[in-house]
């Protein structure tokens, strides 16, 4: 039998468009070497330098011949991969430090949180600029950087919720019952952090998506010829007027994945959040 939870979900018409739209992106991603009709990486210069769209090229060629819509396709790839990648250190790293932070409180309270004050007292983007700077642009880099970035937000997310719970009957009692740190925190904290971790995860993700796009976009992601949407946008920005389909198809990618996830994830917010107003 079905939960009331899972049964509001089902109903609820913006989580079925943001699903829907999170599945189109991770089938790209997974059958693009079957979707794809043309060889991403290599293109017909001489016979379709910037070919507009039509039967051949659904989505036109870009400046080395190359199929946008293989291009795209695979580019989803990279996009569901930084996505879940880095959402994963993301969330190790973060609701490690949270839970400890706000469980012991203290001196390590006070370090982890100086430290996430730090780490988001920089605009996101350019500290993602100055990490990657600094290192030799690569894929496993890229990911780890952003999930690196990330793990300051969730960390304080987990923390308020710790700090709320760690006085709870619950706690006390197994407090009482001589249970070790850890097996609180593992046992007893982390369940009940679960929700709002999937939440900030799933948000996550499509900032992630951006935060590659926008590396790439500068040149500092993925590393030509690979399949990257922000890279396929910088390459068609100087040719807007005379072939915008090189920079519009990655482009619209871009914008449905990212509304795709934060669908999803602010749906679960509000159906987990008791404070938010009731969807009708």
């Amino acid at each position: 039998m079905a939960s009331p939870l899972a049964s509001r979900l089902a109903r609820d018409r913006f989580f079925q468009l943001g699903l829907a739209l999170v599945a189109v992106v991770v089938l790209a991603a997974l059958l693009a070497p079957w979707l794809a009709p043309h060889d991403p990486y290599t293109g017909d210069l001489a016979n379709a330098y910037l070919a507009s769209p039509d039967g051949t090229y659904l989505l036109g060629t870009d400046t080395q011949g190359r199929d946008v819509l293989s291009r795209v396709l695979y580019g989803a790839r990279i996009s569901v991969a930084v996505g879940l990648i880095s959402q994963t250190v993301a969330v190790l790293l973060g609701v490690t430090l949270g839970l400890v932070a706000g469980y012991y409180g203290r001196w390590v309270d006070t370090l982890v949180m100086r430290l996430a004050d730090i780490t988001l007292a920089f605009p996101t983007l350019l500290l993602l600029i100055a990490v990657a700077a600094a290192v030799k642009p690569s894929l496993p880099v890229i990911f780890l950087v952003i999930g690196a970035v990330g793990w300051a937000a969730m960390a304080r997310i987990v923390r308020s919720q710790v700090l709320a719970l760690k006085h709870t009957e619950f706690v006390t009692a197994a407090e009482a019952l001589g249970a070790r740190g850890t097996r609180i925190l593992a046992r007893h904290l982390l369940p009940n952090v679960r929700a709002q971790v999937i939440i900030a995860a799933t948000l996550g993700i499509g900032s992630a998506i951006m935060a590659e796009a926008a590396l790439s976009f500068v040149g500092l992601g993925a590393q030509p010829p690979t399949p990257s949407w922000g890279a396929m946008v910088a390459d068609g920005r100087d040719l807007l007027r005379t072939a915008p389909w090189v920079s519009f198809a990655p482009g619209i990618a871009i914008g449905l994945a990212v509304l795709g996830f934060n669908v999803v994830g602010e749906v679960l917010r509000e159906v987990y959040d008791p404070r938010l107003k009731e969807r009708d």
